[in-house]
């Protein structure tokens, strides 16, 4: 068995407020910790499983400025470019295991047409997974996978574990391989900083369920030697790469994200760095973002605002 980096975008980051600032607290906007894009293939040998697949084609890049709080970075490739890049073929793809619904992970699931796509009950219903046919609804009927109360096991050493928080129908995966539990997680955490400092980040549908879901992660990583694969952050998959094991009482040490910020000119769409909703205002009657009211929310992921840069 081989998991493998899914590399599509570069040189973003996460601001101290937006990756540690979920449950309150004074947080400087200045320390920008390093962003990137990308999700994972586990390749088992008679089969391939994704986990996530992001962004979709043609989704604009983002023109942050210095208020920005977050931004996914430049542009490498796009996803299914970077797929490619690893030597498969999108029909070779049995299974995608998806976190969560939000289209930087969600991006490009019609174009694995073998694939069954396993995603939790409670996301099933969201609107960027409407008219796919190739769904499983996951139940987690398995029973309990270590502290995790509940999961499922997708094939031998991979398990599908019920995660709520970040979204409703949340999910982690865990890889057993060689000795070692590999966890890609989604968005329990944006940088690994936030898992080091026991943080959440200000993006969730429910926070009391977020703080449960990182408690247990924290549990489970002090238990078990683990690889902790984030989605936005290159720490994903340095630590990969490195077989690095998460020591919470030893972080490694932060390298932080040097930003110059271009000021492009501007397309008038905005893009949303938590979810990769495209706000044109060519599709709102022509409303500029800057004219919304101030309690407008991203249609897809429910973020104010603030989570929108430039494209």
């Amino acid at each position: 068995m081989e998991i493998k980096a899914v590399k599509f975008r570069t040189h973003g980051f996460y601001t101290q407020p937006m990756a540690f600032g979920g449950e309150g607290g004074e947080y400087d906007k200045n320390i920008r910790y390093r962003g990137s894009l990308q999700n994972y293939l586990i390749d088992c040998g008679d089969e391939v499983i994704l986990v996530d697949t992001g962004l979709p084609a043609g989704t604009p890049e983002e023109n942050p400025d210095e208020n920005a709080i977050a931004y996914t970075g430049k542009d490498i490739c796009s996803y299914m470019e970077a797929f490619a890049a690893l030597g498969y073929k999108p029909e070779q793809v049995t299974k995608i295991l998806l976190t969560h619904r939000h289209s930087d992970h969600s991006g490009e699931l019609r174009s694995f047409p073998n694939a069954k796509i396993y995603v939790s009950e409670e996301e099933t219903g969201a609107a960027e997974l409407q008219g796919i046919d190739n769904i499983v609804p996951v139940n987690f009927t398995d029973g309990p996978y270590y502290n995790f109360p509940e999961a499922q096991k997708i094939c031998d050493g991979i398990h599908f574990i019920k995660a709520k928080g970040h979204t409703n129908g949340n999910s982690i995966v865990v890889v057993e391989n060689e000795g070692l539990f590999y966890m890609i997680h989604g968005d329990i955490t944006y940088v690994d900083e936030a898992l080091y400092e026991n943080k959440l980040s200000v993006v969730f549908d429910d926070v009391e369920a977020a703080r449960v879901t990182l408690d247990r992660v924290r549990e489970f990583v002090s238990q078990h030697p683990t690889v902790y694969c984030s989605t936005h952050t290159p720490q994903g998959y340095e630590n990969l790469e490195a077989k690095r094991v998460i020591d919470l009482n030893h972080p490694v040490p932060t390298i932080f994200e040097e930003v110059v910020f271009a000021h492009k000119e501007a397309s008038g769409k905005y893009v949303c760095s938590v979810c990769g909703y495209v706000y044109d205002p060519a599709e709102h009657d022509g409303q500029p973002f800057n004219e919304l009211p101030d309690d407008w929310r991203c249609p897809r992921c429910k973020q104010p605002k603030d989570k929108f840069n430039r494209a």
